[in-house]
């Protein structure tokens, strides 16, 4: 067959070699694709939403889905379509910024007790398995209850001060291995402050041992402001977000408007799967090179 390309002036494409082949085949791409089509929707919902998402329309309150209103309407006449992409842009703000919150204070904490002396160390670590003991939304509920009313930002900074004792432990363990290498060790000799080695010398080793905890977490923000508004000590039911729209289940199942529930919850329902799907990927590519090493 090569032969008879060769004569007609036809070279055969190159085939791609196996690890492009197995990255293709182990890619989530549907689980990528869809998320990025939930942002995308949310970021600009500006321009394709019918309706105002905080108009209450009393006359049309717990309407089915119609023409008029294509997902229906909650218990106070607002149109569902429109507070759906309106509420997860705020619900995907909470997420990633009670993300970098975490991820930060881990990557400082779990880098400090890797470098410091071994008493120290012990210290910070007794420190965190303590605060690790404790279930995070027991923190988070009081913690909340002393900063006082919720909005967006302090319950992302709630969730961020208390989710970031598990990424603590592995960068612990990453510094651990790396501190002895030459190049830290000459960077620390030749009198490189902490954060010079940890962001210069440090960080680049361990983010990708860290990356997929870091995108589990979004995925628990997400989770812990939808379990809060449900509880009813999370974002008021003025401001939307999936968590404040889910918290109106009660009222929609007691007087049987399954929509309101249902599509708020199955949309938050497939936002999470896809971030597992992709958390998933992260961690198996951070498995495949420390095999190869």
């Amino acid at each position: 067959m090569e032969d008879k390309f060769v004569r007609v002036g036809i070279r055969p494409l190159p085939r791609p070699s196996a690890t492009v082949r197995k990255w293709r085949s182990g890619t989530p791409v549907v689980s990528i694709a869809v998320l990025g089509l939930i942002v995308l929707g949310c970021l600009c919902c500006e321009f394709f939403i019918p309706k105002e998402p905080t108009y209450m329309d009393l006359f049309n309150a717990n309407v089915a889905p119609n023409a008029e209103f294509w997902f229906g309407t909650d218990t106070m006449g607002r149109d569902i379509f429109s507070m759906i992409w309106s509420g997860g842009r705020l619900s995907l703000f909470i997420g990633f910024f009670a993300t970098l919150i975490s991820t930060l204070i881990a990557v400082i904490f779990g880098a400090a007790s890797g470098l410091a002396p071994r008493w120290l160390d012990e210290l910070l670590m007794r420190a965190n398995e303590i605060i690790l003991s404790v279930p995070s939304l027991l923190l988070v509920v009081l913690i909340q209850a002393i900063l006082g009313k919720a909005n967006a930002v302090s319950i992302a900074f709630v969730i961020g001060v208390t989710s970031w004792t598990s990424i603590a432990k592995v960068v612990r363990t990453e510094v651990l291995q790396l501190r002895n290498s030459e190049y830290v060790v000459a960077a620390r000799c030749m009198g490189a402050g902490f954060f010079r080695v940890l962001w210069k010398h440090l960080a680049p080793n361990f983010l990708s041992s860290i990356m997929f905890m870091v995108v589990m977490n979004i995925r628990s923000a997400i989770v812990a402001e939808s379990t809060l508004s449900f509880m009813g000590i999370g974002l008021p039911l003025e401001v939307v977000s999936w968590g404040s729209m889910l918290s109106l289940s009660e009222k929609a199942l007691s007087s049987g408007s399954w929509w309101i529930i249902l599509i708020p919850g199955a949309l938050l329902v497939v936002t999470l799967l896809c971030v597992t799907n992709i958390g998933n990927y992260l961690r198996k590519c951070a498995n495949h090179g420390e095999s190869k090493l």
